[in-house]
């Protein structure tokens, strides 16, 4: 009892079992089970390009060339000497019925063999072969190749099993019908393969996406570090300081900026832990600050020494913005420049910044490319950094190409009034003398 059970526990006898499961599965389960056959995709590559009105009819292609096979069969069948309508009528039906009950078609098209041979007198007549062909192909295409396998062997054994063991009979059909069922097979697993390469295509490009998403809001997340640390820096420092300048200071007011240094002190200490987690084990901190609008001009020019010819517009009084504003506007303006030397070589650019009450607002444009130098192709994180950036600050972003054959990138940056530092000196100056306007040409005069 032990050794039976240990035979019939090995692989062979588990490849078996597997076997007839999976005949039984797929002939046996479910043989009337409605499935109808569905048109074809009208967004497919091929039906898409057809007119409307010939689409309507395009997807119903399939259905029709079974029916017309169903009508060849049966005119095949009127061929015969004897029982003309029955020997067209019965395998025409078995095809037929490929459109609605597949598996059920198949037994149906093997019944429809034994009619035919017991009244027509021949097993594999015209109107049978026919019949039993087209259904093992339709049949094929409706299921599976592992299905096509268990019909064309189920119909060889059935072929050798009504000759009495002679194959000579059945030979053609199975030959027939393995290189047709091949041939579905064939397609079959390449379709599936390129669904599921579109699928896998589909599933990276999302993570991608995301990933680029997340590395974006890590650098983010490191160049603001440098900005909130400085402030909390300079809140703890003054804090300590505070009760030095006043004469006689009262307990309360020590108190109250001891509190207010410990608090800045474990701020600023929680931000470094939180950096240590989002930086990677490359990261290296910047020894300068981070930039700002006032290093846009060294920025432009080292633009203009690659060969891009850029220009600046300078809108309202330039004042001094919260410095993550700031480093924010400088960022983007960065990325919309390099976007202009790999996309539009040979271009021009021009950066406005305009400074309104509510806000700064941004517009980088570039022409179309020129020369002989090919653009670069690009993923598109550029924009996806920039977005990052503007959401960040509740601002607005718009990107897309220009009637010109150019490239737009305009965004506003708010900055509420609370939130504005004081104007800076030479912005003062700029008002006083009623210049509401600044250009800076090519060149970086102005």
């Amino acid at each position: 009892m032990t050794e039976t059970q240990t035979k019939n526990s090995g692989p062979e006898f588990r490849a078996a079992a597997g076997a007839i499961d999976g005949l039984r599965e797929d002939l046996f389960r479910q043989v009337l089970a409605y499935r109808p056959l569905p048109p074809l995709n009208p967004d497919g590559r091929v039906v898409r390009r057809l007119p409307e009105g010939l689409r309507r009819f395009v997807v119903w292609t399939p259905h029709a060339l079974v029916l017309f096979a169903a009508f060849l069969v049966m005119m095949a069948g009127f061929a015969e000497w004897r029982f003309r309508l029955l020997m067209g009528l019965v395998p025409a039906i078995a095809v037929a019925m490929t459109l609605v009950r597949p598996v059920a078609a198949f037994w149906a098209s093997m019944l429809a063999t034994v009619f035919c041979g017991v009244v027509g007198g021949e097993l594999w007549g015209p109107s049978a072969f026919g019949a039993q062909v087209v259904v093992l192909v339709v049949v094929a295409a409706r299921t599976r190749p592992r299905t096509a396998a268990w019909m064309w062997l189920l119909t060889l054994l059935f072929g050798m099993l009504l000759e009495g063991g002679d194959p000579s009979i059945t030979a053609p059909l199975v030959t027939l019908s393995a290189f047709a069922l091949l041939v579905v097979a064939v397609v079959q697993i390449r379709r599936d393969a390129e669904r599921e390469v579109t699928v896998q295509r589909t599933v990276t490009a999302v993570e991608r996406d995301r990933r680029t998403l997340l590395e974006e809001r890590t650098t983010i997340a490191r160049e603001l570090h440098d900005v909130v640390a400085h402030h909390m820096s300079v809140v703890a420092i003054q804090a300590e300081a505070a009760p030095y300048r006043v004469e006689n200071p009262p307990p309360e007011l020590e108190q109250a900026f001891v509190t207010i240094r410990e608090n800045a002190v474990a701020a600023l200490t929680e931000l470094r832990r939180v950096l240590g987690v989002v930086r990677a084990e490359d990261y290296e901190a910047p020894d300068a600050p981070q930039p700002t609008l006032a290093a846009l001009d060294g920025l432009l020019d080292n633009v203009r020494e690659t060969g891009l010819e850029t220009e600046k517009v300078i809108t309202g009084a330039v004042r001094e913005l919260p410095q993550g504003v700031e480093l924010s506007a400088y960022r983007i303006v960065q990325e919309a420049l390099s976007n202009s030397l790999r996309h539009a070589p040979g271009s021009s650019a021009r950066v406005e910044l305009s400074y309104v009450l509510g806000g700064l607002g941004l517009r980088v444009v570039n022409g179309p490319a020129r020369g002989l130098v090919k653009p670069s192709p690009g993923a598109g994180h550029g924009i996806t950094g920039m977005r990052e950036r503007v959401a960040m600050l509740n601002g607005e972003m718009t990107a897309g190409t220009t009637a010109e054959g150019g490239y737009e990138v305009a965004v506003f940056l708010p900055v509420p009034l609370s939130e504005q530092p004081e104007q800076r000196p030479e912005s003062r100056d700029a008002a006083e003398g009623n210049a509401d306007t600044v250009v800076i040409d090519r060149d970086g005069r102005a």
